[in-house]
């Protein structure tokens, strides 16, 4: 997947990790989360024996996973 397909792929999942968890977050906030959340659930997923397509749409449902865990984490330790 090039360059812009992951951007598109942060950017979709990092919204909808907003929509899921709520908050603040504008477009680059967004993207941060989605991106960190790609690699979050490419790190985590494997792990747990889930393996998702790997197409556009399987890359946005993993992608959205790992976001709302890092939110979740993230979002823990900021409170603690």
């Amino acid at each position: 997947m090039g360059v812009i397909a992951w951007i598109v792929v942060g950017l979709i999942a990092g919204w909808l990790a907003h929509v899921i968890l709520g908050g603040r977050g504008g477009l680059l906030g967004n993207l941060a989360v989605g991106l960190v959340g790609a690699i979050v659930a490419g790190a985590i997923l494997p792990r747990l024996g889930l393996f998702i397509r790997p197409d556009f749409i399987g890359s946005i449902i993993s992608a959205t996973i790992g976001a709302v865990i890092f939110l979740f984490i993230w979002r823990a330790i900021r409170r603690a």
